[in-house]
């Protein structure tokens, strides 16, 4: 689980088939095996690491590549690092899990971000509600039929890659997970009341 408050901005040193390795310093300290680190908003596992050298490996699988931009990147390439949260951490962004929703399009740039997000995902997408861009945790502002936009502050565009993406550039999305569950629960409860609707007797019509 993570919160959206990159850590660090890494740079991509190379990918060999399902191998990406990544540049980092930040959230090598204290790295094990195993542990997961978040790449753009997109929860990886590190396979192998040097911390003197200031690298670590993850292995992707095509079904990551293809469902995120993992697949767009090449060498040199900044992107977004996150720990995860530890339960003695500030929250201060939002919950997120890593868990990649969709791929969004920048149609504007920073300051004020404008990213077109496909149709099923904008019903999760409310006015001063959270999301996650490229691991980037987000306030949205305006939304509309098929965007949204969020005010970027100077800070945030000089330590994460929103700084330096301008329009055409795609991003990872990530809608707020308590919006997901909460319209599961609903659907079982509307089914419920749907289902006892339907097994109530109509009532007879009173005599005139």
């Amino acid at each position: 689980m993570f919160t959206g408050i990159v850590e660090e901005l890494g740079t991509v040193i190379s990918r060999e088939g399902s191998r990406l390795r990544i540049g980092a310093t930040a959230v090598l300290e204290g790295a094990r095996i195993g542990d997961s680190t978040a790449v753009n908003g997109c929860c990886l596992t590190i396979v192998a690491f040097d911390t003197a050298a200031g690298w670590w490996d993850a292995d992707v699988s095509d079904e990551t590549f293809a469902r995120t931009v993992l697949g767009d990147l090449e060498p040199g390439d900044p992107v977004n690092l996150e720990r995860p949260v530890r339960l003695e951490d500030r929250l201060g962004g939002h919950l997120v899990q890593g868990h990649v929703d969709a791929v969004g399009e920048i149609l504007d740039g920073v300051p004020d971000l404008r990213i077109r997000v496909p149709q099923p995902l904008m019903r999760y997408v409310v006015e001063k509600g959270s999301i996650t861009v490229d691991g980037v945790s987000l306030t949205v502002v305006i939304p509309d039929s098929d965007s949204f936009t969020v005010a970027v502050i100077p800070h945030t565009s000089a330590v994460t890659t929103l700084g330096v993406k301008g329009p055409g550039s795609r991003v990872n999305l990530e809608v707020d997970v308590m919006a997901k569950y909460t319209e599961k629960l609903l659907e079982g409860q509307l089914a419920a009341l749907v289902t006892l609707a339907q097994s109530v007797p109509p009532r007879p019509q009173e005599a005139q």
